[in-house]
């Protein structure tokens, strides 16, 4: 029976106010079917519909909200109920609902979407949230407990949270956009744009400090020599301790590379390990051809992979439809390439301090006889 008693837990649950015992008794009084199935009933019947009509304070709501349930499954019984995290998914899309409805702009076509120009962060329990440059933001585990904090453009993990098993975030960064993120070991990661990495809240002792990699990061891996730090993209591990290097691993690119600036680490496919992978020097980029899975290594200028960090671009002996794929990622726009002749074509060019788009266009219609145009938010290469 849906007693008193229980319906104060529910209530200081969805508050963020309930102990643990409270909890785990919750869980326990979850465990009986009938008592499930009401509590499914009581939620849609009095919190969704309460909370969506009765707002007035979206912005506080949000913030109450994406706390619900946070970590629970993990770290009490009621991870067996891990259901319930639907309906706080719910709990939020009804609290918008509300709020639009009230305002007058509710229809039927209404769906709740994150701007595509958002840097994103996805919580280990499907909760999204949109980090603002210069912001704050604070990732809680399931005690309450901080376990990261934004400082302007920088996302900071903690070593001192209470978390004992493995638990990820991915952080994502639009076209247009770069940002940092410092692991809870100290290792600092500079994103740029067009990128996401998936990686634990914390690296647990005993355990590999590994991160999944889509798109083009720097790394600045904390020494550990007890804990390896591998770097995973599709079909291809970078295995360090720590040291300093580039990577680029855009799914789109026919290659995934990799520039050690200091240090040494090994490349290795998939389907090998370290001891047979390709150990790199300072100042020499691996190259992985995805098609054939095989590595090749080059001296290279490693100024002109690390450029990025400090908004600048330089490109070195780079075919055009290359330098257009880099300038969409840079700076969020669609180029079309009219001139098929131009695709192929070999060009090397600096442009430093970030400068606009018009004014590489304009150096590259000077410098190289380029025409273009400008229709519809794209650029047309003629």
């Amino acid at each position: 029976m849906f007693s008193d008693n229980i319906k104060k837990i529910v209530a200081k649950y969805f508050n963020k106010q309930a102990t643990k015992s409270e909890r785990e008794e919750l869980g326990l009084w979850l465990e009986h079917p009938t008592n499930f199935r009401e509590f499914k009933e009581y939620i849609k019947t009095n919190y969704i519909i309460n909370l969506s009509m009765e707002l007035y304070d979206s912005d506080n709501s949000k913030k109450k909200l994406l706390g619900l349930i946070e970590k629970e499954k993990k770290t009490s019984k009621l991870y067996r109920y891990y259901k319930l995290i639907k309906y706080a998914a719910m709990l939020l899309l009804f609290i918008e609902l509300g709020y639009l409805n009230k305002e007058g702009y509710f229809s039927k076509n209404f769906v709740l979407n994150v701007p595509s120009d958002s840097i994103t962060l996805e919580l280990e329990n499907g909760n999204i949230e949109i980090i603002t440059k210069n912001g704050t933001t604070q990732v809680l585990d399931a005690e309450g407990g901080i376990i990261s904090t934004q400082n302007e453009n920088q996302l900071i993990y903690s070593n001192d949270s209470n978390v004992e098993t493995i638990e990820y975030n991915t952080l994502t960064i639009p076209f247009g956009k770069r940002f940092e993120v410092k692991l809870s070991d100290g290792t600092k990661v500079y994103l740029n744009s067009g990128t996401s990495l998936r990686y634990p809240t914390k690296f647990l002792l005993g355990e590999k400090r590994q991160v999944f990699l889509k798109g083009e990061a720097f790394f600045d891996v904390a020494s550990d020599i007890s804990h390896a730090f591998i770097v995973s993209t599709k079909k291809l591990n970078v295995e360090v301790l720590g040291t300093e290097f580039n990577m680029t691993a855009y799914p789109e690119d026919y290659n995934s590379d990799v520039v050690l600036i200091e240090g040494s680490l090994g490349l290795y496919s998939d389907d090998k390990t370290l001891a047979e992978g390709t150990i790199l020097k300072p100042g020499v980029k691996g190259s992985f051809d995805k098609k054939h899975e095989k590595i090749s290594t080059e001296a290279v200028d490693i100024s002109i992979y690390t450029s990025w960090m400090k908004g600048n671009l330089i490109f070195r002996n780079m075919p055009f439809k290359k330098i257009v794929k880099k300038l969409e990622r840079h700076y969020n726009i669609k180029i079309i390439i009219n001139n098929q002749k131009l695709t192929d074509e070999i060009f090397s060019a600096t442009f430093k301090d970030n400068p606009p788009i018009d004014k590489i266009l304009s150096a590259f219609k000077r410098s190289y006889k380029i025409e273009y145009s400008i229709k519809n938010n794209a650029i047309y290469i003629n």
